[in-house]
């Protein structure tokens, strides 16, 4: 003898059942909680408040007169900031790329405004701070920055001319955000 309930359908056998709300209001819960657990995790990996403000830096070059250097600190590095004379990029436009070790021209590394350049001022032999920043320093025989740890010499665009150093300074992602403000990273 069969059930009677299962040979007669009383029309509704498409529609959910109870049970089956419970399984899928279960398994809901169960993508919560595991959502709920694995998202401090993920979360951590994310860098630090303090760590994002250091990312970008802005500054003011209104005050940089032509011919004037600054140094700022970008995560833990000296960025210089050099505002040139016409001379200096003269001289540095007049070089002939195929006699550098690292070859690029002036204009390939400071497209938006030639007078002024942005390099971060860590000689790239060994890590040593060039010198040439300061007035009265040794600027090298290019007139740009002398590393004293081995004797590299780069010109006013930063690029490396005499010494050990295989690369030029580097030049940090910038912006100009108006004619006298650089954001930095």
């Amino acid at each position: 003898m069969k059930d009677q309930k299962t040979e007669e359908c009383c029309g509704h056998c498409d529609e959910p059942s109870r049970r089956d709300f419970l399984f899928m209001t279960a398994g809901a819960m169960g993508a919560v909680a595991a959502g709920s657990v694995v998202w401090p995790f993920i979360s951590q990996m994310n860098p630090a408040a303090d760590t994002k403000a250091l990312s970008t830096t802005e500054v003011d070059i209104a005050s940089i007169a032509e011919g004037q250097a600054v140094t700022v600190m970008w995560r833990g590095k000296p960025v210089f900031i050099r505002h040139r004379t016409a001379k200096e990029i003269e001289e540095a436009k007049a070089v002939d790329v195929a006699t550098l070790r690292d070859k690029q021209s002036d204009d390939q590394r400071f497209k938006t405004r030639p007078e002024i350049l942005v390099v971060i001022g860590v000689c790239t032999h060994l890590g040593c701070i060039p010198l040439g920043q300061k007035t009265g320093e040794v600027k090298g025989d290019y007139n740009g920055w002398f590393c004293p740890c081995h004797g590299s010499a780069y010109d006013t665009s930063g690029r490396i001319r005499k010494g050990p150093a295989p690369k030029n300074l580097e030049v940090p992602s910038y912006s100009f955000i108006s004619d006298t403000l650089i954001r930095i990273g």
